[in-house]
């Protein structure tokens, strides 16, 4: 029997079931004492949360239930486990705080966690991970997509993407069994989303990319040929460029580590969540390197570091062992890891090289685990400051932080620098998306003059 189980057992109508899930807690002889004591793991079970299809409400009371009982285990050094939960639950009985009505969906939320949860001793190395395991869809044909693209490795937030259309296909498609669609259907969606909701081309290749993998890879469906659908506008958009003189006005109206990131962003050419996810390890300053790790398309690269900015770097670092050996101090968990190398390495978040270059002054709650630990900077933070120093400078363009990669960009390309180089240093893999920047340099073409200046 799977964890969580032996919550709908014997359940043969709802007054049945609402009698178990309130008292599980307190029936002893319900399951064997081993199975009581059983630690289980649910690291995601926030973001699993959020794709459940609760009213706001209900997530909510269910979101602060288990934060709650996370909290209650951390405190009292006790495990994720059914002994634990009926400890929380009794505690808050005799604390005797809230209504009945409350109590009840406080019980149905650890209900659904444990439901969810899986035993600890299940995650080893190559196992699926936390989130994958305990999200496996809602329905049959949801099921068999995540599994197929789950054969084929195929990255989580593709994963996510192709979800979100197919289900966005299934409410076009009605009562139609989403395995039954036609290329007639398919060619009618594509159409829809290009005339009635006016998506750009982009998207609607996205769309159309989800929907043949969910016929096609996951049911085996010939379609034939439905290229006959009204294709997206596309658009080509020039990028917002500030010159060197607007630059440097923007990072006066900076100060502390938020200039030092603006600096870095514009004098290495990172995208905004690369800077933010730099570890201590990724900066190499004597080699005058930034190793950008999991990029995007989960590609690793290679960025040069201002050798400007070198000195105010080493400064940056030993504040940063200062906070690192605070941290030590108060036994604070160790930083955010992905998955598979938290699992791996259990005691690398601690280490001294995987903590984060720009981390938070705060700490915070991570949602998945309850567990207390210093975060990298927001980036709406950064946003936000970036907006402000850019009105105080009386920039009449619209800023944002990558308006510093496109000007990085650009003023490589301006200096004479080789179109290939510079899509090597921003991670481009056409370099159709590098020639964009040909269009603001300062000269475009070869020796013309407006007709103005003659």
């Amino acid at each position: 029997m799977e964890t969580g189980e032996f919550v709908f057992l014997s359940l043969h109508n709802r007054a049945e079931k609402d009698k178990v899930s309130l008292s599980f807690y307190k029936t002893g002889d319900i399951m064997d004492k081993d199975k009581v004591n059983e630690r289980v793991w649910f690291r995601e079970w926030a973001q699993v949360l959020d794709n459940e299809l609760f009213d706001r409400k209900k997530r909510k009371l269910y979101r602060e239930t288990i934060l709650g009982y996370l909290h209650f285990c951390k405190t009292s050094g006790r495990p994720a486990s059914i002994a634990s939960a009926r400890a929380f639950v009794e505690n808050n009985e005799k604390s005797d705080n809230g209504t009945a009505v409350g109590k009840a969906v406080q019980k149905e939320a650890l209900n659904w966690f444990f439901k969810h949860a899986s035993p600890e001793k299940s995650y080893l190395p190559d196992d699926v991970p936390p989130l994958a395991k305990a999200d496996m869809g809602k329905t049959g044909w949801e099921r068999k997509m995540i599994c197929r693209i789950r054969n084929l490795h195929l990255q989580w937030r593709t994963e996510q993407t192709y979800r979100g259309w197919a289900w966005r296909f299934a409410g076009f498609l009605g009562s139609v069994p989403v395995e039954s669609a036609t290329g007639e259907q398919v060619r009618e969606y594509l159409t829809r989303l290009a005339t009635l909701e006016r998506v750009s081309a982009t998207t609607q290749r996205q769309a159309l990319n989800a929907i043949v993998f969910l016929l096609r890879e996951v049911y085996g469906k010939k379609l034939g040929d439905f290229s006959g659908f009204i294709r997206g506008r596309r658009s080509l958009r020039v990028p917002v460029v500030l010159t060197r003189e607007e630059c440097r006005s923007l990072f006066e109206q900076l100060s502390g580590t938020t200039k030092l990131m603006a600096e870095l962003m514009y004098g290495s050419g990172l995208r905004l969540m690369e800077l933010l996810r730099l570890r201590i390890k990724d900066v190499d300053i004597n080699r005058g390197q930034i190793i950008v790790r999991a990029g995007k398309g989960d590609k690793d690269r290679v960025s040069v570091l201002p050798a400007s900015l070198a000195e105010l770097l080493r400064e940056h670092l030993k504040r940063l062992r200062i906070l690192y050996e605070e941290d030590k101090t108060k036994k604070l968990a160790g930083v955010w890891l992905p998955e598979g190398l938290e699992r791996k390495f259990r005691e690398a978040g601690k280490s001294w090289e995987w903590q984060w270059f720009f981390p938070s002054r705060q700490l915070s709650v991570d949602p998945r685990t309850g567990l207390t630990r210093r975060h990298h900077v927001l980036d709406a933070a950064f946003q936000h400051a970036i907006r402000e120093a850019a009105r105080k400078a009386g920039l009449n363009k619209r800023v944002s932080p990558h308006a510093l990669r496109h000007s990085f960009a650009t003023h490589l390309l301006e200096g004479g620098t080789d179109i290939r180089t510079v899509q090597d240093l921003l991670g481009h893999s056409d370099i159709s998306t590098t020639q964009i920047y040909l269009h603001v340099i300062n000269k475009p073409g070869i020796g013309v003059k407006s007709p103005l200046d003659k």
